[in-house]
């Protein structure tokens, strides 16, 4: 699941605006806004979570999952 930390982290990686993201995910910056607020999974329709992973992922961004022993996080696919 996608968290408000690894939004903005994937973000940052890609060197992209809020405003970059909005756009190429089809969402509003008010909305981008509000979801990086967070601390922890996304709080979302579930539309808006699948938008913003396909186009992180469309970018080259793979979202690693949290377990047991390291967090959640994100990095460049190879």
């Amino acid at each position: 699941m996608l968290t408000a930390p690894q939004l903005r982290a994937a973000r940052a990686l890609l060197g992209w605006k809020q405003e970059d993201l909005a756009g190429k995910a089809g969402i509003g910056l008010a909305t981008i806004q509000r979801l990086e607020r967070g601390n922890g999974p996304l709080m979302a329709h579930v539309s808006t979570v699948l938008k913003l992973e396909a186009c992180l992922k469309k970018a080259g961004i793979l979202l690693l999952e949290a377990d047991d022993h390291v967090g959640g996080g994100v990095r460049f696919k190879r």
